[in-house]
């Protein structure tokens, strides 16, 4: 069977763990050239040497998208190295959980990556995008956004807005792209049993257990899910199968909002 990405470059933000890296992953099973971007030196690089040992094309460079800087030089790395642009996946999050007492800087802190960061990696990548086909411009952005931006839930103001946020940027880049044969996407997840879940239950003291008890119930498949089970809605709307698909978010959440 064909390698359905072979050759493109696909840039995964937030790349080197949890739906990062499982998407990092599958896009390199399909053969892309995988552009790993993350602040987790460690992770980073030791997943860029495993997907190279299994024989695919990748590249590590550490990257803090809320820097301007940073991710104008994630996109001139990764045009050095190979040469364009096809594929943004853009999942690097800051996972800033707090309400209505949240402080200028918890605001600033959650909107500079999960929205102005994200903004400025797609501002650059997109002008390599517009190169694609001899001028014609080509390419697939893929956002994570999140059941978050659709649902109440306590003591997420900070993140959910954010999440609400990416949901309409989606729709307005994909307006603005849509005469440059770029299509704008975006993936919600529900719960998803990651790093960051860890992180949520060393904090609140949980088991593993006991979070998946807790969590599971509330999504109609009555368990969380796993990233790898959000990477292959990411594949399938960067690919060639979903050429006809732009400006929409398609659901991730095993059921939950449906209740």
């Amino acid at each position: 069977m064909a390698q359905r990405f072979k050759n493109q470059v696909t840039i995964v933000t937030g790349g080197s763990a949890g739906i990062g890296e499982a998407t990092c992953e599958l896009f390199a099973e399909e053969g892309a050239r995988v552009v790993i971007a993350d602040i987790d030196d460690t992770a980073g690089a030791a997943l860029a040497v495993k997907l190279k040992q299994a024989g695919s094309e990748a590249l590590f460079i550490h990257t803090d998208i809320a820097s301007e800087d940073n991710a104008q030089r994630l996109i001139a790395e990764t045009v050095k190295a190979f040469g364009t642009v096809d594929v943004l996946v853009n999942n690097a999050a800051a996972f800033v959980l707090k309400g209505v007492e949240a402080t200028v800087a918890d605001w600033m802190k959650s909107l500079s990556v999960n929205v102005i960061g994200t903004s400025l990696v797609t501002k650059y990548a997109v002008e390599q995008m517009k190169k694609n086909d001899d001028g014609k411009g080509r390419g697939a952005i893929v956002n994570l956004a999140s059941m978050s931006g659709f649902i109440a839930q306590p003591n997420f103001l900070t993140y959910s807005a954010t999440k609400a946020a990416l949901v309409q940027m989606t729709k307005n880049l994909a307006l603005d792209l849509a005469p440059f044969n770029i299509r704008v996407n975006a993936v919600c997840p529900g719960t998803i049993l990651t790093r960051a879940s860890h992180d949520h239950m060393e904090r609140t003291g949980q088991s593993l257990e006991d979070f998946l008890a807790e969590q599971g119930p509330s999504h109609l498949l009555n368990r969380v899910g796993q990233p790898r089970e959000v990477a292959y809605p990411i594949l399938f709307l960067a690919s060639e199968e979903a050429s006809f698909i732009t400006a929409t978010h398609l659901m991730v959440d095993g059921g939950y909002i449906a209740r």
